[in-house]
């Protein structure tokens, strides 16, 4: 997977090179095709190097215009293995936040070990209700999706019982930077610290927290999540991407390994929280003076 490329994106480039195959053995240049469908001239050529994504449509209608409609079936199986890949937000939340967060609760069914690295957000499976209530309103404000936060944030909070059963076990691995990030209120953010320093002596939870003196070994480029050996899971603005090719998920996990390595754990974790909450406990006073 060198050049930066993913599985997502080889995925597309192996659909457009299908669908260029077809059309050369139609005999049709990009521009004829173009013309035939009533398209921008550039369209063709952004599917065929992968650097669109084709609808359904967009198949049925080039498999019509190049006579291969024997390949229909197979092409939008590959198209939906890619979008399972590559979920664009606009299309998961279609249906509101709520639905998206009980697609992860069948996930939660299945997995007995998480493995989560955050280095901006606090886990969704550790916050509070009022930090998930200002994640979610972020969600709806830059999505422009329906504004369901009081249910979605039900179900967060309902999908957190599971860090209280004995047949799951869960590591989590955060960034000092992401205990400082402005991303609620001082308050909100004290009352969350608060709830990690809990959680720090769960039975079946390992918290690690890395203070910003620790060398790293890999950087914190993004978050991510390992869902037992089988998924890696993490979010882009646009996107959630879902990965699920063995040497993904091993190049995951071991990169998982090394943040876990450097972080802090029990009393050294709890020292770091109780810092950060002590310095932003002086600010809220100051504020409130």
């Amino acid at each position: 997977m060198s050049n930066g490329t993913t599985g997502v994106d080889e995925a597309r480039n192996a659909l457009g090179k299908r669908l260029r195959e077809l059309r050369v053995a139609a005999k049709l240049s990009g521009k004829e095709l173009a013309e035939s469908l009533s398209w921008v001239g550039s369209k063709v050529s952004k599917i065929e190097n992968g650097k669109q994504t084709p609808t359904d449509d967009d198949i049925k209608d080039w498999t019509r215009a190049t006579k291969s409609e024997d390949q229909t079936a197979s092409l939008l199986a590959a198209l939906h293995n890619l979008e399972l890949q590559h979920a664009e937000w606009q299309r998961v939340l279609k249906a509101g936040m709520k639905s998206h967060q009980l697609t992860l609760s069948q996930l939660d069914e299945q997995t007995k070990f998480y493995r989560g690295f955050e280095n901006t957000v606090i886990p969704g499976l550790t916050q509070t209700p009022e930090y998930a209530r200002a994640r979610f309103a972020q969600v709806v404000m830059v999505h422009r999706v329906p504004n369901d936060i009081n249910e979605a944030v039900k179900v967060r909070m309902q999908r957190q019982e599971m860090l209280y059963r004995p047949d799951k076990r869960f590591h989590f691995v955060i960034t000092e930077a992401a205990l400082r990030y402005r991303l609620v209120s001082p308050e909100i953010m004290i009352g969350q610290l608060d709830r990690l320093m809990a959680m720090t002596s769960m039975r079946n939870v390992k918290l690690g927290i890395i203070d910003f003196k620790t060398q790293y070994v890999t950087d914190p480029r993004h978050g991510f999540w390992v869902y037992d050996d089988h998924l890696v899971q993490f979010e882009s603005y646009s996107a959630e991407i879902n990965l699920r090719q063995p040497q993904e998920i091993e190049l995951y996990t071991g990169i998982f390994e090394h943040l876990a390595a450097v972080a802090s754990y029990g009393s050294e974790a709890r020292a770091i929280i109780s810092r950060v909450m002590h310095e932003l406990a002086g600010e809220a006073d100051d504020a409130g003076s």
